[in-house]
């Protein structure tokens, strides 16, 4: 299933003024249609991480060493113009709240009709069709209502859903989620998951997410990096890293993964494991 490299990253340090590296010498490579977990306890450096890569770290960071190579090109020597191209066009990032980047005073479907227009070239009938038709893969009910409001007449859930059908109907290259699912009740998560999945599959998108979760990184992953203050202490593919961990922290990690009846998700092959019990480990 794997094909050719499509993302890079060697040696990259990143700190925050004259701190030590909060990011230390990672090194890590991504191929096409390959979906990446990067797990670990909050600060460890996962969020850090994936911002560098789309050049969206927070003010006051900055990449003290090392580089991101996209395509062969090193994409940290980009220019302005060239990083603009590439956000939300061939790499896009789905938050933890990703609803907050939704313009309150905007219906939703307008936002979601302009955003996809903007990549593709269809009509407004169209781009409305297509709205509707990723809202509902994404499990919300009543999809025209929710094109007919704004932000604010809708949960936290519904928004975070909305944010990320907007970031999954670009069809990006490369999708980076951070903790795109943590604020999600369980049967939503295992939807989301899914969906994602299916983006892969059916665009051939490399995906990168962050979660503090092994049971969803050890289901839809096919390699895991496990970060530890700030340093990449594991990275294999996802079977090595969940039957043969090298590290203690790993096997912490493994550890806290529910036994939920028969579902044990980190010796379970993906297609092997039905929606319920996806539903359950998530």
């Amino acid at each position: 299933m794997m094909s050719e490299e499509i993302l890079r990253i060697n040696n990259l340090s990143i700190k925050y003024g004259m701190q030590e590296p909060v990011v230390k010498n990672i090194s890590m490579s991504i191929a096409s249609k390959e979906i990446v977990g990067i797990v670990g306890e909050s600060g460890s450096g996962k969020s850090t991480l994936i911002r560098a890569i789309l050049g969206i770290l927070p003010k006051g960071a900055a990449i003290s060493s090392g580089n991101i190579i996209y395509k062969d090109k090193d994409i940290l020597k980009h220019s302005k113009k060239e990083w603009q191209e590439i956000r939300g066009n061939r790499m896009a990032i789905v938050f933890q709240d990703a609803g907050g980047s939704l313009t309150p005073i905007k219906k939703v479907g307008n936002q979601f009709i302009e955003s996809i227009r903007s990549h593709f070239n269809m009509s407004k009938a169209d781009a409305y069709d297509k709205a509707v038709d990723m809202l509902g893969k994404m499990r919300l009910p009543d999809t025209k209502r929710i094109m007919n409001s704004y932000p604010f007449e809708l949960s936290g859930g519904m928004k975070q859903r909305v944010g990320i059908a907007i970031a999954m109907t670009m069809e990006p290259e490369i999708l980076l989620a951070d903790e795109p699912t943590s604020a999600l009740d369980v049967t939503v998560q295992a939807q989301v998951v899914r969906q994602m999945m299916e983006l892969r599959d059916n665009f051939n998108t490399s995906i990168i997410i962050v979660t503090h979760n092994m049971g969803v990184a050890s289901y839809m992953c096919d390699k895991i990096g496990v970060m530890q203050s700030g340093e990449l202490v594991e990275w294999e593919n996802k079977d090595e890293v969940i039957n043969n961990p090298k590290c203690e922290y790993t096997e912490k990690l493994l550890s806290a993964i529910p036994e939920l009846e028969e579902c044990n998700l980190a010796s379970r092959e993906r297609t092997n494991i039905d929606n319920k019990e996806c539903c359950k480990a998530i």
